[in-house]
């Protein structure tokens, strides 16, 4: 499936929309993954649901036929990257309705932070991932893939063009920082 996958995305970049078509159904279910990964960190009662976050992200990555897809790793990171972003955008005009009411938090899995009860804001990850992007942009893209995107550390290494060794190396360290980071501006 990822060598069709590959292909397809190839031939949608080179102006091919039946390779779209063809697309669609491959990826759709990975798709709503994402989109019910990230919605299981949603608080309760969330208004969107994963059906429709997957539908709005298709719309906007139909739009994007003209990027230079390097395979299926490559096309879910920016597939999970559009998924944070229609969350955030949801998030901040929930911010600007309610003038700081009822927030959409996001669980920390144990793997990001050494309590699993802790939670924080889904705007203040962002920001903080914001700061370390200043610090180190490679960092910064390893956990956007990896925890927001659930690619493996391979897959991660494959669509960044760096080692194995090099993502495990960003992963743990950006993890550390951004404890650190979320802890001091959410005490």
């Amino acid at each position: 499936m990822a060598g069709d996958v590959t292909q397809l995305l190839q031939r949608w970049r080179e102006g091919d929309h039946q390779a779209l078509d063809e697309l669609t159904p491959l990826v759709y279910d990975e798709l709503r993954r994402l989109a019910q990964r990230h919605m299981s960190r949603e608080r309760p009662g969330h208004t969107l649901q994963a059906t429709a976050l997957a539908n709005e992200a298709y719309l906007k990555l139909a739009g994007y036929d003209r990027i230079d897809w390097n395979g299926r790793a490559h096309f879910l990171g920016v597939a999970s990257a559009v998924i944070r972003g229609i969350l955030l955008d949801h998030a901040r005009g929930r911010r600007r309705l309610k003038r700081g009411g009822e927030m959409c938090f996001l669980e920390l899995n144990e793997e990001l932070a050494p309590s699993s009860q802790r939670s924080i804001e889904l705007v203040a990850l962002d920001d903080a991932l914001h700061d370390l992007a200043k610090l180190d942009a490679q960092q910064a893209r390893v956990v956007e893939l990896r925890y927001f995107g659930g690619l493996s550390i391979e897959e991660s290494a494959e669509v960044l063009g760096i080692s194995v060794s090099t993502v495990k190396r960003d992963w743990v360290v950006a993890k550390t920082w951004l404890y650190k980071h979320l802890k001091r501006e959410n005490p």
